[in-house]
């Protein structure tokens, strides 16, 4: 009877979330291949926000499978979580979503079959806390990025260096030191979350922000 309670109400708290993100985002609104932005939680997001100079600190790709919408996302490793939970762990539930201006002439079937081939290859993988430009640890604007440039060619975002981002804030020269110690590699190959959102190859379809 317990076991069976607790299912229950497991239930419940799913409905509950999906019809949260029913009343933001319009039926029939969301595409696959869909970006999403929000601002993370996680110990490292105000450090993310102050060397980037941009509230959103994490992003995904949208796909659906026979559940749903979920994200595709690097967090603790690279994996699948429902639009709906990922939407309540972000601050304030607040999100955007962004499409590409020709994703009618992009994003057909056989290119999200590449596009979920691609991130099916980087599934697992541990999130890099170094933002490597390597395969071997993945962050969550990198696997959006390498997603879409090796299953369309294109390239959302422009690539910058470390040494591009403001670090002279405290709490990110914390992060850093703690990251890398005295070895911080300047030169590295990165991508942020706000160069795909201000990239001009995207378009605004659906946001929740706060008024």
């Amino acid at each position: 009877m317990i076991i069976y309670i607790k299912r229950m109400l497991l239930i419940i708290a799913g409905f509950l979330l999906s019809a949260g993100v029913d009343a933001q985002i319009k039926p029939g609104l969301l595409q696959e291949g869909d970006l999403i932005f929000q601002t993370s939680l996680s110990a490292q997001s105000k450090a993310i926000q102050l060397a980037t100079k941009s509230k959103y600190s994490h992003c995904g790709i949208i796909f659906k499978d026979k559940n749903g919408y979920y994200v595709l996302e690097a967090v603790s490793q690279v994996k699948r979580t429902p639009l709906a939970q990922w939407i309540a762990r972000g601050k304030g539930k607040n999100f955007v979503v962004k499409r590409l201006k020709n994703a009618d002439r992009v994003i057909n079937g056989a290119t999200l079959v590449k596009m979920k081939q691609v991130g099916q290859e980087f599934t697992g993988k541990a999130y890099d806390l170094t933002f490597e430009w390597s395969d071997a640890q993945i962050y969550c604007s990198e696997l959006i990025w390498k997603i879409y440039e090796r299953s369309t060619g294109i390239r959302i975002g422009k690539l910058e260096k470390l040494h591009d981002f403001d670090l002279s804030n405290d709490i990110v020269k914390k992060k850093m030191k703690t990251r890398y110690g005295n070895k911080v590699p300047m030169n590295e190959t990165v991508i942020s979350p706000v160069s795909i959102f201000n990239s001009k190859l995207l378009k605004t379809v659906s946001l929740k922000e706060p008024v």
